[in-house]
This record gives structure tokens, C-alpha cells and sequence, in this order.
């Protein structure tokens, strides 16, 4: 049996890599839109990704066999990108990933009408335990949800929705259908946008947008290299590494402090979903596994898809 602690740790490192990608988004964030910061992030991503897809020699064109699950999926890809760079730009890190940690939840309850899956009564308390999470993080009541905290969420829903379109079409569609339609979309919506919300970028603000590309695809190599060398159940969890990084980087950059209300709520989100993950990890349990099969971090829109690139090099198990 393969050792798997290779590939644990490579997901922290993945993981640590994509909060410091988040770090740079926020600090741009103060300045620009983020239909801005994601227009130079995917640009700058182009050439790296493309040198990946043309390893797909699939025969094939790139009309997708299901266009209209394709559509939705890059409509939410899209969204949730959008959402995800606002939310980081306005809230603190560790109130971001609270909301976004609602991820698995969300995939377990979306998987039920789209994969026709069965959530049994634990996964199903679970998940109302996890949205009592949220609830608490959001804090009605104590404070006004915010815009950035909607967004936070959309940005969550939108990347679960995709996760769950993924597992429904992928075995049909070309790896490079499902990698490259949201990357263009993100470039052309964000293109059209720019018009409207463009401010100068001195040389050093565009290095860093540059650098956003780069950490994202060195975070998803790292991910990729993980879910090569270490089971789906091992290396779930450990995105929630990402809440340690949130508390020191907002405290040494932002000046954060997150309060007991917001840490007590991720909490709950983060105990529901290793619970959904344990429980996806029992044979006979679940018929699809949708959140062990959702490998994809939600607002890298210059990061690809791991999944499609795991069988695109012909390493999906």
C-alpha cells in the first residue's frame, strides 16, 4: 500500500498556496474590482493552460456532448467566481472560509436532485447541523449580513453546483470541454467588463495579479500530486487547514480578529463537513460520493479543474 503521507502533505502545501493566494486577491481587492483582478488572473494563466490541455489527444471536437449542463456549470463557475473575489475584497479571511467551508454541505443536498443520490438520516442531520453553522457565522440578529457575506455564499452554492455537474457529465465529456469552457467564459465576461470598472495598473499591482496565477497553478500541481498519492478521504479534510493560514495571514496583513461568534460557527460547518466526509468514505454508504469526488477549490478561476486534469493524465482510480 502507498505511503500516503506524501500526499498529505502536499495538500497542505496546496491548500497554504491558495490562502496566500486569497491574501494577494484581498490586497488588490482594496483597490480594483474583481472583475479586474480575475481578467489579468485568467489572462496571465492562458499559456500555462494551454500548454496542459494540448496533452488531450481524446479524439473529439470541443461541442460538448451535454451543452446544457455545460452552460450552467460555466454560468456558475462564473458567478461564484465573481462572488468569491468580491467576498475576499470586503470580509475577513476567516468569515470567507467559514461560508465557503459549507461547500461539501452544499454538494451533499444538490447531489440528491442531480445525481439522484440517497442522503440518509446522518448525512442529513449533519448537513442541518453544518447550515446551523452558517447561521451562526451570519449571526442575525447580532449584526447585518452584508453583501460580501451573500456573495461568500453564492460563491459557495456556485462551486458545489459545478462540483455536482462534474460528476453527472464528466464520464462523458472530453476533459478539455469541461477545463476550458469556464476559463474562457471568466476571460470573456471579465473582458467585457473591464470598460466599465477599469482602473490603472502600475507594473508592480500587475506582477501581483500575475502572482495570483502562478500560486494558483502551483496549488493545483500540488493538489493534483496529493489526490495521486493519497486517498480522496485523507486529503478532503485537510482544505480546512485553510482557517489556521486565515487567522495568521489576517492578522499579520489586515489587522483581523476574528470574534468567537464567527470561530464557533466554522467550527460547526467544519465538524459537519468531516462528518459527510467520514461518512462517503464507508463503502455501501453513499452511491456517488460526490464530496469525496469534488477536488476543486472554489475562487481560483486560474487554477483548472483537478478532476478533468486527474483524467486527463489517466490518473482518476
Amino acid at each position: 500500500m502507498r505511503e500516503p503521507l506524501p500526499g498529505i502533505l502536499f495538500a497542505l502545501l496546496g491548500f497554504a498556496l491558495f490562502s496566500t493566494h486569497d491574501v494577494v486577491v484581498k490586497s488588490l481587492g482594496g483597490v480594483y474590482a474583481p472583475f479586474q483582478i480575475i481578467f489579468f488572473s485568467v489572462l496571465f494563466s492562458f499559456p500555462i493552460a494551454s500548454i496542459m490541455l494540448m496533452r488531450d489527444a481524446t479524439p473529439g471536437t470541443l461541442r460538448p456532448v451535454h451543452p446544457g449542463w455545460v452552460a450552467a456549470r460555466t454560468f456558475a463557475a462564473v458567478i461564484g467566481t465573481i462572488c468569491a473575489f468580491y467576498a475576499f475584497s470586503v470580509l475577513p479571511l476567516a468569515e470567507v472560509y467559514a461560508i465557503l467551508f459549507a461547500s461539501p454541505l452544499l454538494i451533499t443536498i444538490l447531489a440528491i436532485p442531480i445525481l439522484g443520490e440517497k442522503v440518509r438520516l446522518n448525512r442529513g442531520l449533519a448537513v442541518i447541523v453544518g447550515l446551523i453553522g452558517i447561521v451562526v457565522v451570519l449571526r442575525p440578529g447580532q449584526a447585518v449580513p452584508t453583501l460580501g457575506h451573500l456573495a461568500a455564499l453564492t460563491a459557495a452554492i456556485g462551486g458545489a453546483f459545478s462540483s455536482v455537474v462534474v460528476r453527472r457529465i464528466g464520464a462523458e465529456e472530453r476533459s478539455v470541454v469541461l477545463l476550458l469552457y469556464p476559463l474562457v467564459a471568466n476571460f470573456v465576461v471579465m473582458g467585457a467588463a473591464i470598460p466599465f470598472v477599469y482602473e490603472p495598473m502600475p507594473v508592480s499591482d500587475l506582477g501581483r495579479t500575475a502572482l495570483t496565477a502562478l500560486l494558483a497553478f502551483i496549488g493545483m500541481n500540488c493538489m493534483i500530486y496529493a489526490y495521486r498519492h493519497a486517498e480522496a478521504a485523507l486529503i478532503a479534510p485537510m482544505q480546512y487547514s485553510q482557517i489556521l493560514w486565515a487567522l495568521l495571514f489576517g492578522a499579520l496583513f489586515f489587522d483581523e480578529s476574528p470574534d468567537t461568534t464567527t470561530l464557533a460557527g466554522a467550527g460547526i460547518v467544519i465538524a459537519s463537513g468531516l462528518y459527510i466526509v467520514f461518512r462517503e468514505s464507508r463503502a455501501g454508504v453513499s452511491q456517488n460520493t460526490p464530496v469525496l469526488r469534488s477536488r476543486s477549490r472554489i475562487g481560483t478561476p486560474a487554477a483548472l479543474r483537478i478532476g478533468p486534469i486527474l483524467r486527463l493524465r489517466g490518473w482518476t482510480r
